[in-house]
C-alpha cells in the first residue's frame, strides 16, 4: 500500500510539472504590443501587424520584431551653407518632430524601410531628406523672409515633405526654425536702415517735439507775463480802492464810535437815574411786603386759633354733653325699670291676696294702688332729676370751654403786633377784642348743644328748684 501511494505522489508531481512547463512555455511564445510601439509578425500565417493587445507566436515557423511608435525630435543643421534667392550663404538650425503613422498600412510601410535598422541610421536617412527638402526651399526666400517669417518656413517644409514621408509610412507633426545666421553679417546689417530710418524719426520726432515745447513755452511765457502786468495793474487798483475803502471806512467808524460815545452816556445818565428811582421802589415794596406778611402771619395765627376753638368745642361736645345724654338715658331707663318691677311685684301681691279670699281684697287693692302712687312719683322725681343734671353738667363745664377757648392763645410765646393806624381796631385792642368776642360766644355754644336759649335753660333750673321736695316735707 505504501509503494502504491508514493507512485501516486509521484505521478501527481510529474503531471504538476508538465503543467507549468507548458504554461511556461506558453508565456515564452505570447507576446504583447504596448500602446507606443506594433509588434510585426511574419512566418507561415504571413505578415500582420499588432497593436495594443497579443499573439502567440509559433517557435520555428513565426518570428516578430518590434516597431518604435514614439515620437522622434532631432535637429536639423546642414553642414554646408544654404543659399538664398539673393545669393546669400546662411546657416540654418532647425528642430524637426517626425513619428511613424499609426494605421497599419503606414505601419507595413515604416516597417519596410527601418525595421532592420537601428534608431541612428533611421534618424539619419530621415534627416538627409529634410536637408534636401530645406535646401530647396531655402533658395526660393530671402534672408528677410526667412528671418521675419519662420512660421512660413516650416509650414512649407512639412508641405514639401509630406509625400516622402509618406512613403516611408511617416509624417511630420512640427518643424521650427531655431536661428538663422550668416558669415558676411547680411542678417547683422539688414536692419541698420531700418534702425537709421528709426533713429532719423526719432530724431525728427525729438526735434519737433522740442520746436512745439519752445514755441509754447513761449507762448506760455508771453501769457504768464501779460497774466502777470494785468494781475499787477489790478493789484494796483485794488490797493488804491482799498486804501480808499479804508479811509472811508474809517471815517465812519469814527463817527460811528462818537454817536456812540453819545448814546450810551445819554443811556448811563438813563440807567443811574432809573436805577435811583427804581432803588426807592424796591425799598417801599420791601416795607409793603414786609406788612403784608406780617399781617398774613397774623391772619395764619387767627386761623389756627379758631380751628383750636372749633377743636375745643367738638371734643367739649364729645366728652361732657355726650355724657350727660348717656347719664339721661341710664337714669330713665333704670327708672322705667324699677317701675315695671314694681308693677309686677304689686300684681303678684295682689293675685295671691285675692287667692286668700274676697275679704282681703280691698285692703290688697288700697294698698297696691298706694304703692303705685308711690311709684309714678318716684319715677317722676327721676324724670327731674335727668333735666337738672344736664343743667349741672352744663353750667359746671362752662369754666372748662372758656379754658379750652383762651388755650391757644396760653401757648403763643410771642406775638408780634404791626399798627396800620385803623383806631381802635389796631395793635393790642385788637387782640382783646377778639378775646371778649371769642367768651361771648360761649352762652350761643351751649344754646347750639342744648337746643333751647339760655334764658329758658336758667327757667328750666328754676323750676326744678321750686319742685324739689321742702325738708318739712320729707
Amino acid at each position: 500500500m505504501f509503494g502504491i501511494a508514493m507512485e501516486i505522489w509521484v505521478i501527481a508531481g510529474l503531471m504538476v510539472l508538465a503543467i507549468l512547463f507548458l504554461m511556461s512555455m506558453l508565456a515564452r511564445l505570447y507576446r504583447k504590443a504596448g500602446p507606443n510601439e506594433a509588434l510585426i509578425v511574419y512566418g507561415f500565417r504571413g505578415t500582420r501587424v499588432v497593436q495594443g493587445h497579443g499573439t502567440v507566436i509559433f517557435p520555428m515557423v513565426e518570428t516578430c520584431k518590434d516597431l518604435s511608435l514614439e515620437l522622434m525630435s532631432f535637429d536639423v543643421a546642414p553642414q554646408q551653407d544654404l543659399y538664398t534667392k539673393q545669393g546669400v550663404a546662411v546657416t540654418v538650425e532647425a528642430v524637426a518632430q517626425i513619428k511613424v503613422k499609426s494605421d497599419k498600412e503606414s505601419i507595413l510601410t515604416a516597417a519596410e524601410q527601418f525595421l532592420t535598422k537601428s534608431d541612428q541610421e533611421r534618424e539619419g536617412l530621415i534627416r538627409l531628406v529634410m536637408e534636401g527638402h530645406l535646401r530647396g526651399i531655402i533658395g526660393q526666400l530671402t534672408v528677410e523672409e526667412i528671418v521675419k517669417q519662420p512660421e512660413m518656413v516650416g509650414d512649407r517644409m512639412r508641405a514639401t515633405c509630406a509625400d516622402d514621408m509618406n512613403k516611408m509610412g511617416l509624417e511630420v507633426i512640427s518643424f521650427t526654425i531655431k536661428e538663422v545666421r550668416d558669415k558676411n553679417e547680411y542678417i547683422t546689417n539688414m536692419g541698420k536702415p531700418d534702425v537709421a530710418r528709426i533713429k532719423r524719426d526719432a530724431d525728427v520726432a525729438t526735434a519737433e517735439a522740442e520746436r512745439d515745447t519752445a514755441i509754447r513755452r513761449a507762448i506760455a511765457t508771453r501769457e504768464a507775463a501779460v497774466a502777470k502786468a494785468l494781475a499787477d495793474q489790478e493789484r494796483v487798483l485794488a490797493e488804491t480802492l482799498s486804501q480808499a475803502k479804508q479811509a472811508e471806512s474809517q471815517r465812519d467808524l469814527e463817527v460811528k464810535k462818537a454817536q456812540y460815545l453819545e448814546v450810551t452816556k445819554k443811556q448811563q445818565a438813563q440807567a443811574d437815574k432809573a436805577y435811583d428811582i427804581q432803588t426807592n421802589v424796591m425799598q417801599q415794596q420791601v416795607i409793603t411786603e414786609s406788612v403784608r406778611v406780617q399781617q398774613v402771619e397774623k391772619e395764619g395765627q387767627v386761623k389756627v386759633q379758631d380751628a383750636e376753638i372749633n377743636r375745643r368745642e367738638k371734643e367739649l361736645i364729645a366728652t361732657v354733653l355726650k355724657g350727660a345724654e348717656i347719664e339721661r338715658q341710664r337714669i330713665e331707663t333704670l327708672a322705667a325699670a324699677e317701675k315695671q318691677r314694681l308693677i309686677a311685684e304689686a300684681e303678684g301681691h295682689a293675685s295671691a291676696i285675692r287667692a286668700q279670699g274676697e275679704a282681703e281684697a280691698e285692703i290688697i287693692f288700697k294698698k297696691g294702688e298706694a304703692e303705685a302712687k308711690a311709684m309714678n312719683v318716684k319715677a317722676a322725681a327721676f324724670q327731674e332729676y335727668n333735666q337738672a343734671a344736664v343743667l349741672d353738667k352744663l353750667l359746671t363745664g362752662l369754666p372748662e370751654v372758656v379754658k379750652a377757648l383762651a388755650a391757644p392763645l396760653a401757648n403763643v410765646d410771642k406775638i408780634t403786633i404791626v399798627s396800620t393806624g385803623n383806631g381802635d381796631t389796631a395793635g393790642l385792642n385788637k387782640i382783646t377784642g377778639d378775646i371778649t368776642k371769642m367768651a361771648a360766644q360761649v352762652p350761643a355754644l351751649f344754646e347750639t348743644l342744648s337746643g333751647m336759649p339760655l334764658g329758658e335753660l336758667l327757667g328750666k333750673v328754676r323750676q326744678i328748684g321750686d319742685k324739689a321736695p321742702k325738708p318739712e316735707e320729707k
